[in-house]
């Protein structure tokens, strides 16, 4: 190896005009190669302002020192990675960050909406049949809230619904908003009407868990998703 061969190193982007910047590992064809990072998501900041290169630490030229350089960018990425605003990297160590998972999810979406594929490849009668299968090999598997004991789900449930009611109970009792914006005549001619109303509308609406695909009404679909510990916000209505 001589002073002219190419080299593997650790480096850190930083722009002129911002406080933006960015850690990466580069391997070189050849050396000295002009190399400014190779971003994706941010790839802009690069076109508009004037990035400038600091190579922090240069590694041996093999597949251990390559190996040996990721792992130091991840320690350089980490501390500051989902934290800082000013950090661009994207990833670290294999993790994606919160603004890429949610910008790919959304092009993914529509992408399969386009291209009708994944769950928007599939009709109402297809879903509805998914659903019930995953919840029969549930069933078969004993998993999931079919795991659980009568006792354990009647805890859950009654749990899960004191805590929530209670936060939002207080909000909207503190901010009179909701049903502590209504007069008492309001109250109950509301209540008497949307029973009726609220039910039938409620129980005609279909929606799918978006990590199984599993398909019922709002209510069902909840009580699916504690039971399988899902974030009860990933969902999609259908119909």
């Amino acid at each position: 190896m001589t002073s002219q061969s190419p080299r593997i190193y650790t480096y850190k982007i930083t722009f002129e005009e911002v406080l933006y910047y960015y850690y990466g590992v580069h391997k070189e064809k050849k050396f000295d190669e002009y190399y400014m990072g190779s971003p994706i998501t941010h790839k802009w900041m690069w076109d508009f302002y004037t990035p400038k290169k600091k190579i922090l630490q240069v590694f041996e030229y093999s597949k251990k020192g390559y190996i040996e350089a990721q792992k130091v960018e991840k320690r350089l990425i980490k501390p500051f990675y989902n934290i800082d605003k000013w950090c661009l990297n994207e990833s670290c160590g294999g993790l994606i960050s919160l603004n890429q998972l949610k910008n790919a999810g959304k092009i993914g979406g529509t992408k399969s909406f386009e291209m009708k594929t994944g769950v928007h490849g599939r009709n109402k009668q297809k879903m509805s049949a998914d659903g019930r299968i995953g919840g029969e090999k549930c069933k078969e598997l004993n998993i999931g809230i079919f795991g659980m004991t009568t006792e354990q789900r009647k805890s859950a449930s009654v749990l899960g619904g004191k805590t929530t009611g209670k936060i939002i109970g207080t909000r909207a009792k503190k901010e009179k908003f909701g049903i502590f914006a209504l007069s008492p005549e309001q109250q109950y001619e509301n209540s008497r009407n949307g029973g009726k109303k609220g039910s039938l509308t409620t129980n005609s609406q279909k929606w799918m868990c978006e990590e199984t695909g599993f398909i019922s009404n709002p209510g069902s679909l909840t009580n699916y998703q504690r039971a399988r510990n899902i974030d009860t916000s990933k969902r999609t209505m259908i119909s």
